[in-house]
């Protein structure tokens, strides 16, 4: 068995932490793929933080999961990329060229706002639900 790796964007950690839905998107995808995440997700969770416990909360939804930087040897494609001038925000070019990087398609339900963003993959949260990822049959 091969398991899928996926990079978790912010949309699918603040959907955990709101625990509005039990399992979580966050809990389904850890129990079917190896989870990503990158230092841009990072520092946005711990944005929204506002308590220690909220501070606590977002460094456990972390804890099993590795984080990817920036490697300065791709420090040209991202330039590129930023100077595209797409509709896409800085900060989204900077995570999509990392996943993109990395050869690791992201788990999001914000595939909008990777728009233009060539050799991204997009997994949306009803995949990861309803299919059975992580097998080679």
């Amino acid at each position: 068995m091969t398991s899928q790796k996926l990079v978790v964007h912010t949309d699918v950690f603040l959907d955990h932490l709101s625990g509005e839905r039990s399992p979580s998107i966050l809990r389904i995808a850890m129990s079917k793929c190896l989870c990503y995440t990158t230092v841009f997700q990072a520092i946005e969770l711990f944005s929204f933080a506002r308590t220690e416990s909220e501070f606590r909360a977002v460094e456990d939804s972390m804890a099993a999961m590795k984080l990817l930087g920036l490697n300065p040897k791709n420090a040209r494609k991202y330039g590129e990329l930023l100077a595209a001038k797409r509709k896409t925000s800085d900060w989204n070019i900077l995570i999509g060229g990392l996943c993109v990087e990395s050869k690791l398609p992201m788990l999001t339900d914000r595939k909008k706002d990777f728009a233009g963003i060539s050799g991204l993959q997009i997994v949306t949260t009803q995949t990861i639900v309803k299919k059975k990822l992580g097998r080679r049959e």
